[in-house]
């Protein structure tokens, strides 16, 4: 046999190797790392984060919100006033999760099709001070929206305005919040059913 029919046939023995070793099934422990990780949800023993409420008011708006609990689901909901800060939020209790091997943000929900802000914090700081991640997304009325955010859409900001950085650390997220921050006035309405974290393609 020529050297060149040789190197063929290794050639395609690699390939078939290669296929053989990709079709081998997933370990238990691969599986739970491609699932999605629940984070948060509204049923009975399911994670709390201990939501409070933070308004425009810190800053002298007048925009209104808040949220209550009701079959299963947490209902945001509100008002904003663009004559001042013009925003609502929510947000959590200061926790510690490693999200390294996660790709993204998944959140279940029934909105009103206005833009809404998912956030993420870490440790980091700018000048001293605690930024936070943030992410919009818009919402489709009517329906269930399975909305991913992936981790490389969060930008850093502080009070509003965009940082250059520092880039996000996925390994230490430390709280979430929810915003409507769409400059826009008038009544909003968002019923979160449970938030994950994803892997690309699950």
């Amino acid at each position: 046999m020529s050297y060149a029919k040789t190197a063929i046939f290794r050639s395609l023995g690699m390939i078939g190797l290669s296929v053989c070793l990709l079709s081998q099934p997933l370990t238990a422990e691969e599986e739970d790392r491609l699932k999605p990780l629940l984070l948060i949800a509204f049923e009975q023993d399911s994670p709390d984060v201990g939501w409070y409420v933070q308004n425009d008011n810190v800053m002298g708006g007048q925009s209104e919100g808040g949220f209550s609990i009701q079959a299963s689901e947490l209902v945001f909901s509100g008002n904003t006033n663009t004559n001042g800060g013009g925003f609502s939020s929510i947000r959590s209790q200061p926790f510690e999760l490693d999200l390294a091997n996660y790709d993204g943000i998944r959140l279940t929900l029934k909105a009103d099709g206005r833009r809404y802000t998912w956030s993420l914090q870490t440790d980091a700081r700018w000048r001293g001070r605690k930024i936070n991640y943030w992410a919009d997304f818009d919402t489709v009325p009517g329906e269930v929206n399975v909305i991913d955010v992936p981790f490389e859409r969060f930008l850093p900001q502080f009070r509003g305005f965009k940082l250059d950085g520092p880039k996000l650390d996925r390994s230490k997220i430390r709280a979430f919040a929810l915003y409507q921050y769409d400059k826009t006035d008038g009544p909003f309405k968002l019923r979160l059913i449970r938030v994950e974290a994803y892997v690309k393609g699950h």
